[in-house]
């Protein structure tokens, strides 16, 4: 007969609640006939003896209970748990006697049904894509690996046994824990646990195995309190791209309201905006208008003609003409290349003098 660790403990702690029984009844039955016997050294041996079956009975109690507790943990971590792959029964339907029915009643009213429930088929679940990108590993994952189902708890004991496992919980959820036993595992092989809400992948771990092969494992999410909605979530561990094992639990409440970030208020930065420099236009350069020297006096020298009817020749003084005022052009705007007008110069007065004296010579001789 082959007993698991589970099963041995069971019957180890069933075996001392028997002796403990048998020790406690023996032990009254025991005090209760010393009371009849005469003799006094006979009744004190049979009365120590009930004593002594009462004393092994509270000890057989006391390791049962101690037994219960911490004999499965102790004895998991010295020898591992090996999962043995359960085939699932198929139903076998026994055929049953059809009776003929004598009477064939016809229906009236033919009720038709307001909602159809066409049974959908459940795909097998499978690796999405974009996991299987994030792939890292090169060793090759052994096929024959089992898992066991999963157990989903908010706390786990030092030797990784779920505490108080359950299948519903009520928010705030926290940290929650997907505990399972494993066989035959390859150290490196790729392994991915990927959480989903309804059809939404809402987490995921893919990483090469680093523990042993056979053992107890987990995968645990811990996400805001906000992100656990109510409703039906499912937990899928696949080793490379074989699925092993799901779990389902439920999720029942509704979430903490998220609290919002503080978002700093924006300051105020005031920037200067430079006025444009002002280009000072370069002054109009007049061109100085000519001032007429004053006419020197030219003495004419007096030559006392030969003929005295000669006319004498009076030199007019040069009345130079009036200086006009500049005409005033138009301001140039800024950064223009002013252009300097052009500015006749009138002709001296001394060369019209010295002109006219010429002419009066020439005339003379």
């Amino acid at each position: 007969m082959k007993l698991d660790i589970h099963t041995g403990v069971v019957t180890f702690v069933a075996l001392l609640s028997v002796l403990a029984a048998y020790g406690i009844w023996a032990g009254i039955h025991s005090i209760r006939k010393a009371r009849t016997l005469k003799f006094f050294r006979m009744r004190r041996d049979r009365m120590v003896t009930g004593w002594r079956m009462l004393l092994l009975s509270v000890v057989f109690i006391i390791i049962a209970i101690f037994t219960n507790r911490f004999a499965e943990p102790i004895a998991y971590h010295y020898f591992p748990p090996t999962i043995t792959p359960t085939q699932t029964p198929t139903n076998t339907f026994t055929p049953t006697i059809s009776l003929t029915p004598t009477i064939t009643l016809t229906p009236t009213i033919t009720l038709t049904p307001s909602v159809s429930d066409t049974p959908t088929i459940t795909p097998t679940p499978h690796i999405p894509l974009v996991i299987e990108d994030l792939f890292t590993s090169t060793t090759t994952p052994n096929p024959a690996s089992v898992f066991s189902p999963m157990q989903f708890a908010t706390a786990l004991d030092k030797n990784f046994i779920p505490i108080n496992p359950n299948t519903v919980f009520q928010n705030p959820v926290g940290h929650l824990y997907a505990q399972f036993t494993y066989d035959k595992m390859i150290p490196g092989a790729q392994w991915s646990a990927l959480w989903y809400y309804g059809n939404e992948l809402v987490y995921y771990e893919t990483d090469p195995w680093d523990g042993g092969t056979g053992g107890v494992g987990y995968t645990d999410w811990n996400p805001e309190p906000f992100l656990w909605l109510a409703g039906e979530y499912e937990v899928q561990i696949f080793v490379g791209l074989s699925w092993k094992t799901s779990g389902r639990f439920t999720v029942e409440g509704q979430p903490p309201t998220a609290i919002p970030s503080a978002t700093p208020s924006p300051t105020r930065t005031s920037t200067s905006t430079l006025a444009p420099s002002l280009t000072l236009r370069p002054s109009d350069t007049r061109v100085p208008s000519q001032t007429p020297s004053p006419r020197p006096k030219i003495n004419t020298p007096t030559q006392t003609p030969e003929n005295t009817h000669a006319p004498t020749f009076t030199s007019t003084p040069y009345t130079p003409p009036p200086t006009h005022a500049p005409t005033p052009t138009r301001t140039p705007t800024p950064f223009a290349t002013h252009q300097p007008t052009n500015t006749p110069i009138p002709p001296s007065g001394l060369n019209l003098i010295n002109h006219s004296v010429l002419r009066i010579q020439l005339n003379y001789s």
